[in-house]
């Protein structure tokens, strides 16, 4: 998968959600509708490993204690992620999804 190119459900809801893009880019549709046309149709945050959480922080120069900080959870949660031991979820694994996409300064 290309970076330009998103998670679909299915094939079904790639063309629903490419045929709201285009009602969108022309005026058809509002911002909060174009909202629920991606929450309805692009797939859901998928799980990090470990490495990919170690990498996150690194690349952030954080220390655990601080990455934790930022992501509002405790230091031996990071710790536990980074070891394998428990897999980050929901509004944590959002965030993590978003510092690897587009750098630690999205969710700051």
């Amino acid at each position: 998968m290309t970076a330009h190119q998103k998670p679909y459900k299915s094939d079904a809801l790639r063309s629903v959600h490419l045929t709201a893009r285009d009602l969108h880019s022309v005026g058809a549709i509002d911002k909060a509708t174009m909202r629920e046309f991606d929450v309805a149709c692009l797939t859901h945050t998928r799980p990090l490993e470990p490495e990919e959480i170690r990498h996150i922080r690194e690349e952030a120069q954080m220390s655990q204690s601080v990455f934790a900080m930022a992501l509002n959870v405790t230091t031996s949660l990071i710790s536990q992620w980074e070891r394998g031991e428990k897999k980050p979820s929901g509004p944590s694994l959002k965030l993590l999804a978003l510092a690897h996409r587009k750098g630690i300064e999205a969710i700051l």
